[in-house]
């Protein structure tokens, strides 16, 4: 037998150590919001689900508008709102240039596709613009007047009358011959029946500098308009040829449109008389008796000069001098509706960039300079332009595409 104090005897357990009470965790006291602090996290969570909402919008506007111009959305203009028979009224403004009558092409399209547009009223605001700019609305508004079963999008005729504006003249004039009725305002500039060409010469310049190019070519005429050397005789008379057949075009144009001026548009004295005449600085110049000089002063219709909306209702040119009303009531006469018609217009189209930036910053170069769109308003052209339009046709052709 073992005693505790035999040293053969084994070591007693260890003792357990004592258990520790441990107090219950409980979460400090969250502290009341003040109701500041209540009005932030609701502003905040409005501004976060508006951003989200707004951010939406965008990609489902980047669906239906990105780059969709196939067609034009019509807006209502007077008349009975959702009558059945309508009439439209296109919109041409500005200078008429080479891709910048994209919006009037969709216009007329949008209105000879259209079964319930009974008529059209073309109102002009344009000084003109190049030949084939002009041209090419011409025949398209052609199409839509008298039909083309040809072309889809002009199956049937429709009785047209043109509204004029402030102006309308050389190449919106040639454009408005299609129209079978003619309205101006008492204030509206038109005619300017002609076509020009116009070249930059800097060849006294560059001989006084000492600048000169040097050009390497096969054709005695290749070089004709080089604003480096004066124009030769034989380099003058093709462009010449050039101005007379565009302007003889002109003038079968508008006789096509007037018939009653047949024979008389490039022919027929208008106005003779005698003016005082006057130096370069419009000082009047006196003969030997102390009277005053007269010079002849004569007119025919195609002398490339504007007319007032008064002259040209007095010479045939226009049919009635009247408002944007008065043309849409002579469309509706045409047309034989009654009371119960809509006068629509159209939507310009926009891209999805340009609905939130604008068509100029999508159209502008990033560097601010587009050396191709300067090389373009350099380009020599013939050009159905009212006087004292030079600089907008040169800015046109600056944007044209």
């Amino acid at each position: 037998m073992t005693t505790p104090n035999d040293p053969q005897s084994p070591d007693p357990a260890p003792a357990s150590p004592p258990l520790t009470v441990l107090p219950a965790y409980r979460p400090a006291p969250r502290p009341r919001s003040s109701l500041w602090g209540g009005l932030f996290r609701w502003a905040f969570y409005l501004a976060f689900w508006a951003s989200i909402s707004f951010n939406a919008l965008i990609l489902i506007l980047a669906f239906t508008l990105s780059d969709n111009e196939t067609s034009l959305r019509h807006r209502h203009h007077s008349g009975q709102k959702l009558a059945h028979d309508r009439i439209a009224l296109i919109r041409i403004d500005g200078v008429l240039f080479e891709g910048l009558t994209s919006y009037a092409q969709k216009q007329i399209e949008e209105a000879a596709q259209d079964d319930r547009v009974k008529a059209v009223v073309v109102r002009i605001n344009s000084p003109g613009g190049t030949i084939t700019a002009s041209d090419d609305l011409h025949k398209r508004l052609s199409d839509l007047h008298l039909g083309n079963p040809q072309k889809q999008t002009s199956p049937k005729a429709k009785p047209m009358v043109v509204s004029m504006a402030s102006i309308a003249a050389s190449g919106g004039y040639y454009i408005a011959m299609p129209a079978q009725h003619i309205v101006a305002e008492r204030t509206t500039i038109t005619g300017s029946i002609g076509v020009y060409a116009s070249f930059l010469n800097v060849a006294d310049l560059a001989d006084q500098h000492g600048v000169h190019m040097e050009t390497i070519k096969a054709g005695a005429v290749k070089d004709s308009g080089s604003m480096f050397h004066h124009m030769t005789p034989q380099e003058r008379k093709i462009w010449q040829d050039m101005v007379n057949q565009a302007y003889d075009q002109f003038v079968t144009v508008v006789e096509e449109g007037r018939p009653e001026l047949k024979g008389k548009v490039a022919k027929e004295v208008v106005i003779k008389e005698e003016i005082p005449a006057s130096d370069d600085k419009g000082q009047p110049l006196f003969n030997g008796n102390g009277e005053t000089k007269k010079v002849p002063f004569t007119r025919i219709r195609a002398d490339g000069g504007i007319f007032t909306a008064d002259q040209a209702k007095q010479y045939g040119l226009i049919d009635q001098i009247g408002y944007l009303d008065d043309a849409v009531a002579e469309a509706r006469k045409l047309a034989g509706l009654g009371e119960n018609y809509e006068v629509i217009s159209y939507d310009r189209p926009h891209s999805f960039a340009s609905l939130f930036l604008g068509d100029e910053v999508r159209q502008s170069p990033p560097n601010g300079l587009d050396f191709q769109k300067l090389g373009q308003a350099a380009t020599p052209r013939l050009w159905f332009l009212a006087p004292q339009s030079d600089l907008a046709g040169l800015l046109a052709a600056g944007r044209g595409e």
